[in-house]
């Protein structure tokens, strides 16, 4: 398994596969053919259907700012690897290619050519078995594991991303108004949180969990800075269960960032052993991963053992199965700003049920991996991250023509 610094990316929204990816690609392309006269992309299935809605043209042009660059959308063609193909050619003045690149942006923002290398093993083992029974024989929590194989300088970079998660928190908890696109939705945050403060304490946590969920997700649907946890669309879930059990439990940093250590080793396992892409596997790995990383890290918190804490994890993913990606109108807002909310509620929920058990259960987290990634693959196309299907074909807004938005189009 890769570094938790690749599950753990901070950049801009609204989408990590859809957005940043595509930009990291866009800078590497010009890298290599800085002297061309013009460049192109072709952008295939889901990343050509849900493009402009989740701001894939605007971040590439950013790169190549006032240079020659051009986009083809091929929305019913697929590369083999992935959903999410691009094709970027570099022409010289007469038109001709003169270099060309195939790469997929395969979730979280992490790209991969289709004949490429695996990435170095950083954790060299691959599944929650193994890494809990490594824990067991050497008497040390799963943190302490993230420590051993990362170095200890991986708190520094926790701390940073804790700080972005933060910092997008009280960005969205202090905004206002709409939401940019063609939805027009209003920014629920700011109001959660204040008639939340206004409840008896043991009555705030459903609104604190979401209004902070609202924050760091209305953040990323205006392009804020965030931290794929594990990708732009789901990076609401874990900030908000961290920062309402630090001020619940009164835990320090120290304990939220090995929180956030036995989260990614959560994220990870899913993004070696499945998928967190919805455009490979529906919501189910997005939104279903997050709500599982948040579980554990909230099981750690409230002192569980690692049998419950990876029951509280297994138990995230279980109750996400199935769960489609089919965002309205291509844009990460509906119905994914609300998941966010409800996910990281779950994921409470989970780890106090987790707590009230010794931590046996029946399916193991491995199995659980294993069956979203194979109920991901027997979803139609249709149902993820394309806009074709589901909500995103049968609700159009009212004041929203059909025909404009990307995917609906070419149902």
């Amino acid at each position: 398994m890769e570094s938790l610094r690749e599950l753990y990316r901070i950049g801009a929204g609204p989408s990590a596969s859809h957005t940043m990816g595509p930009k990291r690609a866009a800078e590497l392309f010009l890298q290599r053919t800085p002297d061309a006269a013009s460049w192109r992309v072709t952008l295939f299935a889901s990343l050509a259907a849900t493009g402009r809605g989740h701001l894939t043209d605007v971040a590439m042009q950013q790169v190549f700012d006032a240079r020659a660059f051009s986009i083809e959308w091929k929305a019913k063609d697929r590369l083999p690897l992935h959903p999410n193909g691009m094709r970027w050619e570099a022409l010289d003045a007469d038109g001709h290619v003169v270099d060309s690149w195939e790469v997929y942006s395969v979730g979280g923002g992490a790209l991969r050519e289709e004949n490429s290398p695996p990435p170095p093993d950083v954790y060299i083992r691959r599944s929650m078995k193994e890494i809990l029974a490594y824990a067991r024989e050497s008497n040390q929590p799963l943190w302490k594991f993230v420590e051993e194989r990362e170095g200890k300088d991986i708190w520094d970079y926790f701390a940073e991303c804790w700080r972005t998660m933060q910092e997008a928190i009280d960005r969205g908890l202090e905004a206002h108004g709409v939401l940019p696109g063609s939805l027009k939705l209003r920014r629920k945050a700011h109001r959660h949180y204040e008639q939340a403060k206004g409840r008896p304490g043991p009555l705030q946590r459903t609104g604190l969990l979401t209004a902070y969920a609202l924050a760091v997700s209305e953040e990323n649907a205006s392009a804020g800075t965030v931290v794929t946890a594990p990708t732009c669309g789901a990076c609401g879930v874990l900030p908000a269960v961290l920062r309402y059990l630090k001020e619940v439990l009164n835990a320090d940093d120290r304990k939220i960032l090995r929180a956030m250590a036995t989260a990614g080793i959560v994220g990870n396992l899913v993004k070696t052993n499945a998928s967190i892409s919805g455009a490979a596997v529906g919501c189910q790995g997005e939104v279903g991963t997050a709500c599982a990383m948040a579980a554990a890290a909230a099981a750690q918190l409230m002192g569980g053992d690692q049998r419950q804490i990876e029951y509280a994890a297994e138990m995230g993913i279980e109750h996400h199965l199935g769960l489609t990606c089919d965002p309205v109108a291509g844009l990460v807002q509906i119905p994914c700003i609300e998941r966010n909310a409800v996910g990281a509620m779950r994921a409470v929920d989970c780890a106090d049920y987790a707590l009230l058990s010794d931590g046996e259960h029946e399916i193991p987290f491995d199995t659980v991996v294993k069956t979203m990634k194979a109920t991901g693959e027997d979803l139609q196309e249709r149902y993820r991250e394309t806009s074709e299907g589901g909500l995103a074909r049968l609700h159009i807004p009212p004041g929203v023509d059909p025909t404009a938005i990307e995917g609906n189009h070419c149902a």
